[in-house]
């Protein structure tokens, strides 16, 4: 797909580049069912252009997820990257080490990860255990590949730990469960050496399709006229547009390129059936996400 001029000018400004930020091409995935796409389009989505580390599902598929996503985009902009996901559902980093550490300990060149959701099952709002496990996740990988690039994903708000009674962010506006992962994940980028650019901004990017009117904020009370719910049925995982989100905002920060050179008629959105002016209003909030992030940190 061609590029405008316009749009090439437009990334430079705001410092996206016309290339990929690292030329090395092998990347992973770490993290649980909000990267696998439960309950979503995405989840078997060209899945034979990624590797799944845990192999095939109960079903005989091999999942793709939001790593998909990101390869498809990619592949659209002229990049190539061996894409790799090691996922496992509800689990934080701590799973990952105890019963998967023989697939992650590699000399990976990228890895993007996170932890549970809300930072600890157990202990909702405490980032104790992330700050442990991301430690020591970041030993290994080093161990094995001391320039490697790390990622952390800061995951979104869930609404239903937010408007049921009793759950840890009931009572305060949905935009402070994603408030609280960032500042989780920006100390975990202090403790061990990670550039707080190289912080995913996902929850960041679900509080400005709710800021902008795009998306309802409150799925429980039903959907507003016009807006777009971004959780699926049970109000945990993302919908298809919550995942297309999702992927776009780890594109542009992996890659280095602006979201919105992929253009309203690219082929995932065609896939996952969003309208062009859909797509186009998602490629945005991901675009002006990255660019407050990057303005943030120029400060």
């Amino acid at each position: 797909m061609a590029i405008s001029k316009g749009l090439l000018c437009a990334a430079a400004l705001l410092g996206f580049s016309a290339s990929p930020a690292f030329a090395a091409p092998k990347i992973l995935f770490v993290g649980n069912s909000l990267d696998f796409a439960d309950w979503g389009y995405a989840r078997y989505y060209k899945a034979d252009t990624v590797t799944d580390l845990n192999g095939k599902a109960a079903n005989g598929k091999t999942q793709s997820g939001t790593p998909g996503l990101f390869k498809q985009f990619a592949k659209e902009a002229g990049l190539d990257y061996d894409v790799y996901l090691e996922t496992l559902p509800g689990q934080g980093l701590d799973a990952h080490l105890k019963t998967k550490r023989e697939l992650l300990d590699k000399p990976w060149d990228i890895v993007v990860m996170h932890g549970y959701t809300t930072l600890d099952q157990k202990n909702p709002g405490d980032p104790a255990l992330l700050y442990s496990t991301s430690k020591e996740m970041t030993e290994m990988l080093r161990k094995q590949n001391p320039k490697v690039v790390i990622y952390l994903s800061s995951t979104y708000s869930r609404p239903d730990t937010t408007y049921p009674a009793g759950q840890h962010w009931n009572g305060k506006p949905i935009q402070q469960m994603a408030k609280d992962v960032l500042a989780a994940y920006v100390e975990v980028a202090k403790q061990n050496n990670i550039p707080q650019a190289n912080i995913i901004p996902l929850g960041g990017a679900f509080n400005r399709a709710i800021d902008t009117g795009f998306a309802d904020g409150n799925p429980y009370d039903g959907i507003e006229a016009g807006k777009h719910d971004l959780w699926a049925w049970d109000h945990y995982h993302s919908s298809n547009m919550g995942y297309y989100i999702h992927a776009l905002v780890d594109f542009g920060k992996i890659t280095g390129k602006d979201p919105l050179s992929l253009g309203p008629n690219e082929d995932v959105a065609e896939d996952m059936g969003f309208s062009p002016e859909q797509a186009a209003a998602m490629q945005k909030i991901a675009h002006d996400t990255l660019a407050d992030q990057q303005q943030a940190s120029a400060r």
